[in-house]
């Protein structure tokens, strides 16, 4: 089989297209042929060793071990199941849950044996992938490409939201609103929990587009009055933020909170440290919380408002699956709206 690997850490040129043999299932897993793969952060900040080289390279202690075949965001066909696994699911059009681990119930995303598709494991960048059969799940629209922007960063948007327990009418700010995640946030606070929804984007350009999503004001990060254009489209402090840029708003991020609101971050393209005043926490009993990934209980509530059209995939390009380093590189352009995906 054709697939893109990672050879270490560096720029893309570490992304190379190689021919792998087709990975063979063990009892528990099935084989899948890939239709689609997004691309999310992580594989990038893996690559590039964001979260550190060696033994903090990964999702767990010991590291990435390379080559590695990076691609979480998956969707595809099962053509074979091991002998331990329902050979019914054979033809059926999975979506992957994108993690093993042995927590409980609810508590899977934050067990210490927590290992990533991409990372601990051979990804989607590739024209199959094997994976344990009890964590694919049917597809929750028709179309393979639409179905593969949601696993990794719809996930991440909802258990955001639902961490934050968001009550209909309380006002979210949303940062990076036209990202894979973002997008993602404003869909799901406004139209599945009731939310209003202030979306801060760069380009003032995507505000009809953010509209269309479910944001009631969409706001530039540029703005040298944007606190004060965010208590004026609330009418005052808002509820609660959910946040991927980190450092860039995050002192505005706390300004502009209400009296007991909630800060949640899920990343920091825009800055991975920050300053912060403690008496502005506590002066403002504001909750931080620190988000990402989810359960498989909230990954099948999510797969559930996609097919009932309550959250829709936004997407701002296809790539080839050849054409890995292309997509990745675009991938950090600022202007887009939506995820990228790759196509083997």
């Amino acid at each position: 089989m054709k697939a893109v690997q990672v050879t270490g850490y560096g720029d893309v040129d570490q992304l190379e297209v190689v021919e792998k043999d087709i990975p063979e299932p063990k009892s528990n897993e099935v084989l899948i042929k890939v239709k689609a793969c997004a691309i999310n952060n992580t594989e990038i900040w893996m690559r590039e060793g964001a979260y550190g080289t060696g033994g903090k390279s990964g999702w767990r202690p010991e590291g990435v071990q390379f080559p590695r075949i990076p691609g979480s965001d998956i969707t595809g066909t099962i053509e074979k199941a091991g002998s331990e696994v329902d050979q019914h699911m054979i033809g059926r059009d999975v979506v992957v849950f994108p993690f093993t681990s042995s927590g409980d119930e609810g508590k899977e995303h934050i067990a210490e044996d927590m290992s990533f598709i991409g990372s601990e494991y051979d990804g989607g960048y590739a024209e199959y992938v094997v994976w344990p059969a009890e964590l694919c799940f049917d597809m929750p629209l028709s179309d393979y490409t639409d179905s593969a922007v949601f696993s990794v960063s719809g996930m991440t948007a909802w258990h955001m939201i639902e961490q934050l327990q968001v009550q209909p009418g309380e006002t979210i700010m949303v940062t990076g609103a036209n990202g894979g995640v973002g997008s993602l946030n404003v869909q799901i606070a406004s139209q599945v929990f009731g939310a209003k929804v202030i979306a801060i984007v760069g380009d003032l350009a995507l505000e009809e587009r953010l509209k269309e999503l479910g944001a009631d004001h969409v706001l530039s990060y540029r703005s040298e009055r944007l606190s004060e254009e965010i208590l004026e489209a609330n009418g005052g402090p808002i509820d609660s933020v959910v946040d991927v840029v980190g450092d860039a708003l995050f002192s505005t991020s706390l300004e502009v909170l209400k009296k007991g609101g909630k800060f949640c971050t899920s990343g920091s393209a825009g800055g991975q440290k920050t300053e912060l005043d403690f008496r502005t926490l506590y002066l403002k009993h504001i909750t931080l919380y620190g988000s990402v990934l989810g359960t498989r209980a909230e990954f099948k509530r999510m797969l559930q408002a996609i097919s009932e059209g309550k959250i829709k995939p936004v997407i701002d390009r296809t790539f080839p699956l050849e054409e890995a380093r292309e997509a990745q590189t675009y991938f950090k352009q600022a202007g887009k709206t939506g995820k990228i995906v790759l196509i083997p």
